[in-house]
């Protein structure tokens, strides 16, 4: 609107119509520009404004005159007061805005709960990055448990965002710590978040039109027991990736499943997990979307393969997920255009098991 009126003045003034008074409106310029334009935007108005009433009074001969002068005062009068009313309210609007980004992501770290560094027969680490929005709460998640039917771990989606999509992850995630521990089926932990999210869709007012309409969460469910497997099932979400021997491979379900929430566009779901080898020295790595489709400004995706690939070895799984990380920003140049949650997970041999249970033991024949 404020570059639309200045071009209005402009085409009045080097027309026949130039008689006609349009100081009033260019003085309306910065003034327009400081509510919605900010402080950048409210001084490159004014300088448009001023720019054109000099041109104009040049091209109208039109100085010397009394009002030509007092034209320039009023307009320098309004863009001062507008540039400081636009620091004042961007200053407001961005306060406001930390505070709403401090209270989403307090409800975020409630519910995503840090995973330990040890469980059972792996080591693990986590990562979580959010994209820039504003004050939107992300829909990933993720958790990893140690129960009696081994390390449990789910990784998974939430289309869209904010407190919807958070409401989700926290329903997910609810059914998931509870039946890790009570199902001795993988499958059927699955079924409990399927079935949680579905009653949480059928209470009046939980959700909006738009997330009742195209609400659905992919997820992935990996179980390290004591063998040297890794048991999955997939339900629409990437598949992770298992670095062997410094080659990552991605473990591709065998059937296509649909997301939680997308069952009845799908007859015979699975009635037992896949399993695949997972023995020491091995590394599996879950995590969403925002990690492969991250892009660059050439518009390449995210080599996350190859990226694995390069890593040291000899890293431990944080130390890992901190190379990925600073990979991953690198190659956006830390502009993620969607949230990111990974979790890595290493199998140990026994007999480092073994000793590092008897370095945290206290000898007898020794002070401690």
């Amino acid at each position: 609107m404020p570059f639309a009126i200045a071009l209005a003045v402009l085409v009045i003034e080097l027309s026949p119509a130039h008689f006609i008074y349009t100081g009033p409106f260019l003085t309306a310029v910065p003034a327009l520009a400081a509510v919605t334009m900010g402080p950048k935007g409210t001084t490159s108005a004014a300088a448009l404004a001023l720019a054109i009433s000099v041109a104009t009074a040049t091209y109208n001969q039109a100085w010397g005159n009394l009002q030509v002068y007092t034209n320039f005062l009023a307009l320098a009068l309004v863009s001062v007061a507008g540039f400081i009313t636009s620091r004042a309210v961007q200053t407001r609007r961005q306060s406001e805005l930390d505070h709403v980004r401090r209270i989403a992501v307090a409800a975020q770290e409630v519910v995503l709960r840090p995973v330990p560094a040890r469980l059972g027969p792996v080591r693990a680490a986590t990562l979580c990055l959010a994209a820039g929005t504003g004050a939107q709460i992300g829909g990933d998640l993720y958790e990893a448990v140690e129960t009696q039917y081994g390390v449990r771990m789910m990784v998974g989606d939430v289309r869209g965002k904010g407190l919807s999509a958070m409401r989700a992850v926290a329903v997910a995630l609810g059914a998931f710590r509870e039946a890790a521990h009570y199902e001795d089926d993988l499958v059927e932990v699955m079924n409990h978040c399927a079935a949680a999210l579905r009653r949480e869709v059928a209470v009046p007012g939980a959700y909006s039109q738009e997330v009742l309409m195209e609400g659905f969460t992919t997820a992935l469910m990996a179980q390290v027991p004591d063998e040297q497997v890794a048991q999955l099932v997939n339900r629409g979400h990437p598949p992770p990736l298992l670095l062997h021997q410094g080659r990552a491979q991605a473990l591709m379900p065998s059937l296509p499943l649909p997301p939680l929430g997308l069952e009845d566009l799908f007859n015979g779901l699975p009635a037992k997990p896949e399993s695949y080898p997972f023995v020491p020295g091995d590394r599996l790595l879950l995590y969403t979307d925002g990690v492969t489709e991250a892009r660059n400004r050439d518009n390449d995706f995210f080599a996350l393969p190859e990226t694995m690939e390069g890593i040291r070895a000899s890293t431990t799984p944080s130390e890992f997920l901190k190379e990925l990380h600073q990979a991953l920003i690198s190659h956006t140049e830390g502009h993620l255009a969607d949230d990111v949650a990974m979790i890595l997970v290493d199998r140990i041999d026994e007999d480092f098991g073994k000793r590092i249970g008897a370095a945290a033991t206290p000898s007898r024949d020794r002070p401690h």
